[in-house]
């Protein structure tokens, strides 16, 4: 196992002007079990870095790294949003999550996750799942999100879910004058963790829901699914459930899905969903606005999750879960709210509150000082 300093002068000249607003970024490589991973920490004014593990086949390293820089960086947002005593950070492993993973490589991962001595805590994300941690849980406490069985808080796709519901609930106020879920259309788009319990959630309160899928058999069986709920279910095909008339879309699948091709089509009253990074540039949180679509911030939306692991490392509270992850209505709330005050964007009014909370722990804390700050070996 060494850290893969050669990569670094392959990358484009200008990467130290590309992570210029990092703290770290550790490049990752371990021959012996076809690991290479980038682990990227953004921000420890809050506390250590907490943020998941993707695995996806990146076609350049370039690409990796460009996705965990964007990804660290929202995790700082997410984790100021949430109120929780974490910084934000995120690690990618470039290969296929169907055919390159390994008991092996999980460890070799989770050694380098413990060389950064309880600066970063990490979990799953996209391509990985709570089982590949319980490997790495071999090698280092800094793990979040593991299986009941071996410690941990269990499915956090659970809260994540409960997020995106308060979310929508209070756009709903906002829009409706009700926090009522049933009675609206929605066009969900990705029926996995999140989405499938979303959709499950709507119909069984009596909503219309449109849904698209890359799974055929997820798609099926929430048609089964619906047939015993006061709802009705629509299967839609791939992208079109961008121009699909509703009262809300909900993206629950990959980011970027706000974009020049996709908002001219959108036929909705508000954006809700469980998606990271879901605006392919803040230009077009103007844009949404512009066309009188109300967004609510993804990184406040889909904060259960974080809550969830972030509470697990203190010992884990259940009812301290529900208790901030119902504080997620109130945080889209005031976020719709100083939008409408300031008349400037969801996305900038929700950038600003976060920036408040940043500064005034900067103002408590120092890097170099820990007397006001939490233990970073929380497990430990």
């Amino acid at each position: 196992m060494k850290t893969q300093t050669t990569e670094m002068s392959r990358l484009q000249p200008d990467v130290f002007t590309r992570m210029e607003e990092h703290e770290q970024v550790v490049f990752c490589n371990d021959p012996a079990t076809g690991l290479r991973a980038i682990i990227a920490i953004h921000d420890t004014t809050l506390g250590p870095a907490l943020g998941g593990c993707r695995m996806h086949p990146y076609e350049t390293t370039e690409a990796a790294l460009e996705d965990v820089l964007r990804l660290s960086r929202g995790m700082t947002q997410k984790c100021a949003a949430a109120d929780v005593d974490f910084g934000g950070g995120k690690a990618v492993i470039i290969g296929d999550p169907q055919k390159d993973k390994s008991p092996a490589m999980f460890r070799a991962f989770g050694r380098f996750v413990a060389s950064l001595q309880g600066r970063f805590y990490t979990g799953t994300d996209m391509g990985t799942t709570m089982e590949d941690f319980s490997h790495a849980l071999k090698e280092t406490e800094c793990i979040v999100g593991v299986p009941e069985a071996y410690g941990g808080s269990g499915d956090s796709s659970i809260p994540t879910t409960a997020g995106v519901l308060n979310s929508l609930r209070a756009v709903n106020e906002s829009l409706f004058g009700t926090t009522a879920l049933g009675g609206r259309t929605y066009a969900v788009q990705g029926l996995g963790k999140v989405g499938g319990k979303v959709a499950a959630h709507l119909l069984d309160d009596g909503a219309d829901v449109y849904a698209a899928d890359l799974s055929d058999d997820a798609l099926e069986a929430m048609s089964r699914y619906a047939e015993g709920t006061p709802g009705t279910f629509h299967r839609v095909d791939g992208d079109a459930i961008f121009a699909v008339e509703a009262d809300v879309l909900v993206p629950c699948a990959m980011g970027g899905v706000l974009n020049d091709t996709t908002i001219p089509q959108l036929k909705v009253r508000a954006v809700v969903g469980a998606a990271n990074n879901q605006l392919a540039s803040r230009e077009h949180g103007s844009w949404l606005q512009e066309r009188g679509i109300l967004y609510a911030p993804d990184y406040i939306v889909n904060g259960g999750g974080l809550i969830q692991v972030a509470d697990e490392l203190y010992g884990g509270s259940r009812e301290r879960v529900l208790k901030k992850t119902n504080a997620i209505f109130t945080s889209i709330a005031e976020v719709i709210s100083q939008s409408r005050l300031d008349q400037i964007t969801t996305v900038e009014a929700a950038d600003r509150m976060c920036e408040q909370r940043l500064q005034e722990r900067a103002r408590g804390n120092n890097f170099f000082t820990s007397a006001k700050r939490p233990k970073w070996n929380i497990k430990g």
